[in-house]
């Protein structure tokens, strides 16, 4: 199988990484800066369980053209989900557009957050196949083509007609992969996890910190408890990605400190530096993928006719740190405070 990375950022350079080291046919289509800094200093990939892999730049395939995709037999869209839609068109331009593109068309493979990338590619792209995938675990990127892995869990992917070929080259690559039939309900328990996203960035501290600390923690309770209770009333049940089911894990935050510590071994791998991606993005002065994460449960919260106003709070703190010309963080006292009284508000 010959892979195309379409987005080498974290995700795309980490998971395109893993495999291009252990022999499998990957291209890397990039933007210009990530292809200067590949082109320069190659890939270095490390995790929180001490594994380091390099690869030299000369033995990287790289490159800004998006055509590169018509020899793919699987394209990993590695992009965040504001770029979706520009993706999206691009891709229908070389395939749809193209006598080559008509006669081979690779499965397109979404590996983004929230929930609405695969319909967005789906509505340039009617004829493809393109399937929902589930990244559980942070990857940070520290520069000069390192990129590390903080956290643990399986990658997960829709059930699919050549499953056992990609099954495989994971395999080789060492990276666990499992197939579901249900993909909205594993995308519904990531969800859950990323609510963590936007208070661990307006926190400022490495996500290990950041959830040793009981009242964050109580702050990430009630935003999972508001999805919870939504997804109740929408009769979606989410998967099960943790050994602690997902209707449990406000609870488990809610835990003093030395429990927490004794289960959350048992839930999740956190390497002590990692943080989330969205506080890379409000560091590096990026917009933030927060209206993918918590905007999705405020979202359902309007289909089914009501209000989130926890996790419509923590969207707007976002967004207010996004604008910030100065630096942005909130003590766990005050958050706790500001959600407590937008719930309160709202009942």
């Amino acid at each position: 199988m010959k892979i195309c990375i379409y987005g080498a950022g974290s995700i795309g350079c980490y998971i395109g990484g893993r495999l291009a080291a252990s022999g499998v046919d990957v291209t890397f289509m990039t933007r210009p800066r990530m292809y200067d800094e590949l082109s320069k200093s190659g890939l270095k990939l490390t995790d929180y369980l001490g594994n380091n892999l390099s690869i030299p730049a000369n033995e990287l395939k790289l490159s800004q053209d998006p055509s590169i995709a018509l020899d793919a037999d699987i394209i990993f869209v590695c992009v965040k989900s504001a770029a979706t839609e520009q993706v999206a068109k691009a891709l229908q331009k070389i395939f749809v557009q193209s006598n080559a593109g008509l006669k081979h068309r690779p499965y397109i493979l979404s590996f983004q957050n929230g929930l609405s990338n695969v319909a967005v590619l789906k509505q340039f792209l009617p004829d493809m196949t393109i399937l929902a995938g589930m990244v559980p675990f942070n990857v940070a990127a520290l520069g000069s083509g390192h990129f590390h892995q903080g956290t643990s869990g399986a990658i997960h992917v829709k059930n699919f007609s050549k499953q056992q070929d990609l099954a495989q080259l994971f395999q080789k690559s060492q990276l666990d992969i499992v197939f579901d039939q249900d993909m909205l309900a594993v995308q519904w328990a990531k969800v859950l996890l990323n609510l963590n996203n936007s208070i661990n960035a307006l926190s400022k501290l490495p996500l290990k910190a950041q959830l040793s600390n009981l009242q964050y923690r109580q702050c990430l309770a009630m935003a999972q408890q508001e999805a919870l209770d939504l997804l109740d009333l929408a009769q979606i049940k989410p998967a099960k990605l943790t050994a602690i089911s997902a209707h449990l894990l406000p609870k488990i935050m809610s835990l003093p400190n030395i429990l927490f510590k004794i289960l959350s071994r048992k839930m999740l791998k956190i390497d002590p530096l990692a943080r989330s991606s969205m506080q890379d993005d409000l560091i590096a002065g990026r917009s933030t993928e927060v209206d993918w994460i918590n905007g999705e449960v405020v979202k359902l919260a309007h289909r089914l006719n009501t209000q989130a106003p926890i996790n419509q709070l923590l969207i707007e703190l976002i967004k207010q740190a996004e604008v910030s010309d100065i630096e942005f963080s909130i003590s766990a006292d005050d958050l706790k405070s500001r959600l407590n009284h937008a719930r309160n508000r709202c009942v």
